[in-house]
């Protein structure tokens, strides 16, 4: 599908190529980050390719010039913004919020704020630049705004006008920095997305996969690579729980998930509690400082791991240094990096597990970032 920004805008680098051509980039490229293990997979299952106009969740900048608001995508290796009126990344309701959108930032950013300089003394600034968080879930777009000055009454009144005037919107929260906690100004009813019938709750921020078809996908891989294993399972860097709550449906099982963002956890803990969960677990921990290690390891038949691009080294060696009866009998990797997860596989290669299978799945479509599942299995069971 061409694009009239895809010169300039540093998203869809690979947009010029066929479909086929692409695929084959793609794959080429895939095969080639891999060659860095140490043993191959004894086999590559067939890859999953994402379809265009499928992105839920996107990431756009804007910035303000005498008024005038430029709002998109940073331009290909600059920190200029490309001024887009659609992405065909993104889903139609994403792309149809875009005009809304830019018109309320151009109200926003003509109201001025009250910035105090000393005493009970005021000067008026002006909104110049900032981000803006979409993602569509199931019931709705959840919005995050996020700029360095704190919404004042007329500002609020602005976003919230342009929520109640958007039938497709249902939250909207601004945060100061990327790192800050997110304030909610206007909440219609609670954002959720289904996870395999659990309506899930979603915080303002929340990471999901970036598209629904591919998050589908990569559920449907795990649980294929689980196959019939069944008892303890460990997932680790859960998040919102993509992958318990399907691990959870075999009653047999009991899921130990864990992670270190108390809000991903408030969130997860209200979704099971409200589903009346019994055999999932949640525990807080940051398993890059603080990785299970020792007894904290014993008894698990498989773990699942989905770390961020950093890869889940500190908690890879504390596994591979178990004694091999000690060892989960299965490891399935979710990894966004293919480079950090070499570095892991790596590690349990060394330790004696076996790389069974890898799919790559292509959901980050006509860029370079490509993400995979993997099954290990213990040498000795």
């Amino acid at each position: 599908m061409t694009c009239p920004y895809a010169k300039n805008c540093g998203g869809c680098p690979y947009r010029n190529l066929t479909e086929t051509d692409y695929q084959k980039f793609k794959q080429d490229l895939f095969l080639q980050q891999l060659s860095a293990l140490k043993k191959q997979p004894e086999a590559y299952d067939e890859a999953v390719f994402i379809a265009d106009g499928q992105r839920r969740r996107a990431s756009l900048a804007f910035f303000s010039r005498k008024q005038q608001v430029i709002l998109g995508f940073n331009k290909n290796k600059s920190n200029e913004i490309v001024d887009i009126e659609k992405c065909e990344l993104l889903t139609p309701k994403l792309n149809d919020i875009l005009p809304s959108l830019r018109n309320m930032l151009k109200k926003l950013v003509s109201v001025p704020f009250k910035e105090k300089i000393k005493n009970h003394q005021y000067k008026a600034s002006y909104l110049k630049e900032g981000d803006i968080w979409l993602s569509e879930v199931d019931n709705g777009l959840d919005i995050v705004l996020e700029f360095n000055k704190t919404p004042e009454l007329e500002h609020r009144l602005i976003i919230s006008d342009f929520a109640m005037s958007n039938d497709t919107i249902i939250r909207v929260s601004h945060r100061l920095t990327n790192n800050s906690s997110s304030e909610v100004i206007i909440e219609k009813t609670p954002p959720y997305t289904s996870i395999k019938g659990i309506n899930v709750y979603i915080p303002a921020g929340t990471f999901l996969q970036a598209s629904k078809s591919a998050e589908t996908a990569l559920i449907d891989i795990v649980m294929s690579y689980l196959g019939k294993t069944e008892g303890k399972i460990a997932d680790l860097f859960c998040g919102v729980g993509t992958f318990s709550y399907p691990m959870s449906q075999n009653k047999k099982n009991k899921i130990q998930s864990i992670d270190s963002s108390s809000e991903l956890l408030d969130a997860f803990s209200k979704t099971v509690h409200k589903n009346q969960i019994s055999n999932i677990e949640i525990a807080k921990k940051n398993l890059f400082k603080y990785p299970l290690s020792g007894k904290e390891l014993e008894d698990y038949e498989a773990m699942v791991f989905d770390p961020p691009r950093a890869g889940a080294m500190a908690q890879i060696k504390k596994i591979a240094e178990l004694e091999d009866k000690q060892k989960p009998k299965k490891i399935i990797a979710v990894s966004c990096n293919p480079e950090t997860f070499v570095n892991d596989a790596n590690c349990l290669l060394s330790s004696g597990y076996i790389l069974k299978k890898v799919t790559m799945v292509d959901q980050f479509i006509y860029s370079k970032h490509l993400e995979l599942v993997a099954l290990f299995v213990r040498s000795k069971v």
